[in-house]
């Protein structure tokens, strides 16, 4: 039995990390973490499945009093970075679906993890499709070196570009030399037009209601194009992932970063 902690039991993933281990036979949900109803259950927080759990508002009092083996965290950056390293220095092992870390916070926490020996996972995305996106994303920029990538999100999303593009860059940039695309004498109109750029990569976020997250790499050839393109129609997509990092964290000694490390 892996004893859990969720973080963000509110949020719209919170709920559904719940959900998945209410039909989890060997995960056990010992409690939450929330910014409100402290010493509540969450059986009493109107939405939510009906665990006997109890809620804290105090992270490090949850850690302590609970000593679960895993805490789940997919709320914002800031609490989730706060969340993560006190999950690390408590010798819980943290498994996170929170974006917008920067490479400094990475670093520290991975170097943090091997310090205390304690197995972590943090990943843009725990879709199992978005995962393989990525991979033949990078397969495919060894053959097609000019590239774009577009980001959809629902407009409640706070970093941008999302993380899994980010990563997805992260990747192509393995396997592809340095090149600016476009004309040589481009020049935007409107500041942006032309989204961010990695490396002469080009990366756009949009933010609109109605969508989840989804995400298109286009690459461009002579007399060709190849789109790669993967979308999360509901949250419980990402479940699959969160499964596998909350069975696979306990082996692991310091920090993984990316689903895909964890994929055969």
């Amino acid at each position: 039995m892996i004893k859990i902690v969720v973080a963000g039991p509110r949020g719209k993933m919170g709920s559904e990390a719940l959900r998945l281990i209410e039909k989890t036979d060997h995960f056990e949900l010992v409690g939450a973490i929330d910014r409100k109803h402290d010493g509540m259950k969450l059986k009493d927080i109107k939405g939510l499945p009906p665990f006997d759990a109890p809620v804290y508002t105090s992270a490090e009092q949850a850690l302590h009093e609970l000593e679960p083996d895993v805490l789940i965290d997919l709320t914002t950056p800031d609490a989730g970075y706060f969340h993560t390293r006190l999950a690390i220095e408590n010798r819980v092992s943290p498994v996170v679906g929170t974006t917008g870390f920067s490479q400094e916070q990475l670093d520290l926490l991975a170097e943090l993890a091997e310090e205390k020996e304690v197995g972590a996972i943090i990943a843009p995305n725990f879709a199992v499709g978005a995962v393989l996106m990525m991979q033949f994303a990078k397969w495919a920029a060894k053959y097609f070196p000019d590239v774009e990538i577009i980001e959809k999100h629902h407009d409640n999303k706070l970093d941008a570009p999302s993380g899994t593009a980010v990563k997805t860059a992260e990747l192509i940039q393995e396997v592809r030399e340095e090149k600016q695309q476009g004309h040589p004498d481009e020049k935007e109109i409107l500041q942006g037009s032309r989204g961010a750029n990695v490396k002469g990569m080009h990366i756009h976020s949009v933010r609109l209601p109605g969508l989840i997250a989804h995400q298109e790499v286009i690459f461009g050839g002579t007399g060709q194009t190849l789109t790669i393109r993967h979308d999360s129609y509901h949250r419980e997509s990402f479940m699959t992932g969160v499964k596998l990092a909350v069975e696979e964290v306990g082996k692991l000694n310091g920090l993984v970063y990316g689903l895909e490390n964890l994929l055969e």
